[in-house]
């Protein structure tokens, strides 16, 4: 039996990965609900939204409220995507605690999805990490590693490139990275394969690992990548989200299934699990129409859990 970290963080991103997957455009109050329902089931580190220009993701526009609104909430760590410079100034302006610049290591998916190539990426966190101590802001800057276990373009994303990347991010001046299965190609073999590697380079700063659940198995690569000492992990309520270059898609790992399988497992994450089902009850009928994922909402909690979770307390 692997030795499995006491705690786990669950960053939830569905507000931003998400919501950016749907076409419409929930209203800002419900978001606003959604984050205040969200911090009171536990939640202490969530993805609020994007920096992008609001003609091409208008379902985002009011991301810079939700920062706002998101800061109120105590001991909050809110986190934003930026696609470049520009967005991270607004990053800036508006206080957040991180922000997040996407890099896919496949060259096509980068053109397709940034118009940029990996490098360029690179680049532009180099003038983000300039920009950010010139301001004299405490905001981190996380490089986020996407189609790090293939690509639907490209096919297959040679490990060593993704390796790469990641020690190029640290380079320019990230301060965080993390690596993402954007296509839903990754087993659990080869998580733990590319995130001890990863570990070897980057250490504590590898900060995240995120998991689609295209193909069924995003649980079980987080059980891998928790196997290499990984502590953080990207989901979204009711497993919304996706890629628009990944026909088929299902969605993140589900934030309400993640928990369960880590309190069973007696990882505390400082989540109320009734909470999030009824949280995840109320954004269902603000979604009503869209597919959602996830199974724990269909049976619920075990008559086991309350035994469980009693156990996972002791041992905290």
């Amino acid at each position: 039996m692997p030795s499995l970290p006491p705690r786990a963080v669950i960053r939830e991103v569905g507000l931003r990965d998400g919501l950016q997957s749907l076409q419409r455009i929930v209203p800002t109050d419900q978001k606003i609900e959604w984050l205040r329902d969200a911090h009171a089931a536990g939640q202490r580190e969530i993805e609020v939204g994007s920096f992008v220009p609001a003609r091409l993701l208008p379902q985002l526009a009011d991301t810079a409220d939700l920062v706002a609104f998101a800061r109120t909430l105590p001991d909050l760590f809110v986190s934003v995507l930026v696609p470049n410079l520009k967005g991270a100034e607004k990053a800036l302006d508006a206080s957040a605690d991180l922000l997040l610049v996407p890099l896919s290591a496949s060259r096509e998916h980068s053109l397709a999805n940034l118009r940029r190539t990996p490098d360029e990426v690179i680049a532009e966190v180099a003038r983000i990490r300039a920009a950010r101590d010139a301001s004299g802001s405490k905001t981190l800057i996380e490089g986020g590693i996407g189609t790090a276990f293939g690509c639907t373009i490209r096919g297959r994303v040679a490990p060593d490139e993704v390796l790469r990347c990641m020690q190029a991010l640290l380079d320019a001046g990230a301060d965080r990275v993390s690596i993402a299965d954007t296509v839903g190609y990754a087993g659990p073999r080869a998580v733990r394969e590319l995130f001890g590697a990863a570990r070897q380079i980057a250490g504590d700063r590898l900060w995240c690992a995120h998991f689609h659940d295209t193909r069924g198995l995003a649980l079980a690569n987080v059980y891998a990548a928790l196997d290499t000492g990984i502590e953080r992990f990207d989901a979204t309520l009711a497993g919304i989200g996706g890629c628009p270059h990944a026909p088929g898609a299902s969605g993140n790992a589900s934030t309400e299934d993640l928990a369960f399988m880590l309190a069973d497992m007696g990882i505390e994450t400082g989540l109320d699990l009734p909470a999030l089902l009824a949280l995840r009850a109320k954004v269902a009928r603000w979604l009503d129409g869209e597919t959602l994922h996830g199974t724990l909402w269909r049976a619920g909690l075990p008559k086991t859990f309350a035994r469980a979770s009693s156990r996972a307390a002791l041992t905290a």
